[in-house]
């Protein structure tokens, strides 16, 4: 196999609402937290046990506009993008690590803005927004499947 892959899908949960930053020149980026759960039964106890992982989600420019105006906590999305680790250096010089997935195709699954009904389902790629940022991520949570 030619080259490498970084790709994520996902379906989970918005955590929190999304959270915009403008820049100068119109850019904007927002972030937001979703879950994603895993159920299993325990075998020795017959416990079900439900673990959640939290994945922060990065969208850029269009997308992070229209994820700020529909989108609120407790929404269900699909989300397809890429990972991405950030690492800085504290105000004490100690590195921190950040491990983010960079959206580049959503799928609204469930909302509670209304979008012409109590629950509608808006396919968001950024290609048929025009959108022109090639450092868009890819992310999807869980799947409808």
């Amino acid at each position: 196999m030619a080259g490498t892959l970084n790709k994520v899908m996902l379906i989970g949960h918005l955590g929190d609402e999304v959270k915009m930053h403008y820049f100068e020149g119109g850019n904007a980026i927002g972030r937001f937290p979703i879950a994603t759960n895993e159920s299993y039964t325990n075998r020795q106890t017959n416990e079900r046990i439900t673990t959640t992982e939290w994945h922060n989600i990065v969208v850029r420019n269009k997308l992070a506009e229209i994820c700020e105006k529909y989108l609120s906590k407790g929404d269900k999305v699909f989300i397809e993008g890429r990972i991405k680790t950030r690492q800085w250096e504290d105000q004490s010089g100690n590195k921190k690590y950040s491990t983010e997935i960079h959206a580049a195709e959503m799928t609204f699954l469930s909302t509670k803005k209304e979008l012409g009904g109590p629950t509608n389902q808006t396919k968001t790629n950024p290609s048929s927004l025009e959108i022109d940022d090639q450092n868009q991520q890819n992310t999807i949570d869980d799947l409808p499947f």
